[in-house]
């Protein structure tokens, strides 16, 4: 597994709120594959950056759940800064926001498709977002189909918190991207985010948009719903019956003009330390929709 450090940020806490967020037990995180960069099928194709960031900011602040950290998939890298200064103005807190870009098989990004002025828009990436607090990033290399995206998992380590939070996207399972049988790929990625999270010392929660089903669904192979079984046991999944109670995250069309409902975003905490969860309605500028977990860490 290959890791990387990005930086070590220190972040000017607003006065008046910084000391007690810095020293509570709770914290929250919020998941979304927003579907910015390459699928013209979504909503954020082809908009600009500002136009996601703002989305993003009305997701962080409208919902029963206000995230301390952030982590979204298919994002583009272009608009992180955008972000970061978004979140700040719609929050009236410091945030710090870093992208890891995907690349391809050659060693190039894997690049957004531009907005509908034909700017650039930067390269698909996983974003790590983080409120109030110094953080560490560091992104860890997955093991990838040498043939496609190489998938990356972007970790920040919070030393006020000692708090370790990852957000990743992993293998889509398509014919393009561990489509083999057993998804011998997405099983590697599971083991090396597992690995990633577990930082010594830290309390881990991560998560994202991982494109497995749940253990206890009926969604895939048997063997594909074990993947998951091992996070399962050693963590609490923020919507544990999500998939018993028929809540989905996902929705695609199929080649047939039917629609697929599926739960592929997950996030998960310490055993005993969930104490919320929401999975927000609506979100018709993504195919995924927003998830919260709150957790108290004490």
């Amino acid at each position: 597994m290959v890791t990387a450090a990005l930086a070590v940020v220190t972040v000017p806490l607003h006065a008046g709120q910084a000391q007690a967020r810095t020293s509570s037990s709770a914290t929250s995180v919020m998941s979304w594959n927003v579907c910015a960069g390459t699928n013209p099928g979504c909503f954020f194709y082809g908009r600009s950056m500002q136009e996601v960031a703002v989305e993003v900011g009305w997701y962080a602040t409208t919902q029963p759940i206000k995230p301390d950290v952030i982590f979204l998939q298919e994002f583009c890298a272009g608009g992180t800064a955008t972000l970061e200064s978004l979140l700040e103005q719609k929050t009236q807190r410091a945030w710090t926001v870093r992208s890891s870009i995907l690349t391809l098989k050659d060693g190039s990004p894997k690049a957004c498709a531009p907005d509908q002025h034909g700017r650039p828009r930067g390269n698909i990436a996983v974003t790590v977002a983080v409120a109030d607090n110094v953080a560490i990033f560091q992104a860890h290399g997955l093991t990838s189909p040498p043939w496609y995206a190489k998938r990356m998992a972007l970790c920040a380590a919070i030393p006020a918190r000692r708090l370790n939070v990852c957000g990743t996207h992993l293998s889509a399972g398509l014919s393009y991207d561990d489509k083999q049988p057993d998804a011998p790929f997405r099983t590697r990625q599971v083991q090396e985010l597992l690995a990633a999270a577990a930082k010594p010392g830290y309390r881990a929660v991560f998560g994202g948009d991982l494109n497995l089903a749940p253990p206890d669904s009926g969604q895939s192979t048997a063997t594909k719903r074990r993947i998951l079984a091992p996070v399962y046991a050693a963590y609490t999944e923020c919507d544990q019956n999500g998939s018993r109670d028929g809540r989905w995250t996902e929705k695609h069309v199929r080649e047939d003009g039917s629609i697929a409902k599926r739960k592929l975003d997950y996030l998960f905490a310490p055993k005993g330390s969930v104490t919320q969860c929401h999975v927000a309605q609506g979100a018709a500028s993504s195919d995924h929709k927003p998830i919260y977990i709150k957790v108290n860490l004490g």
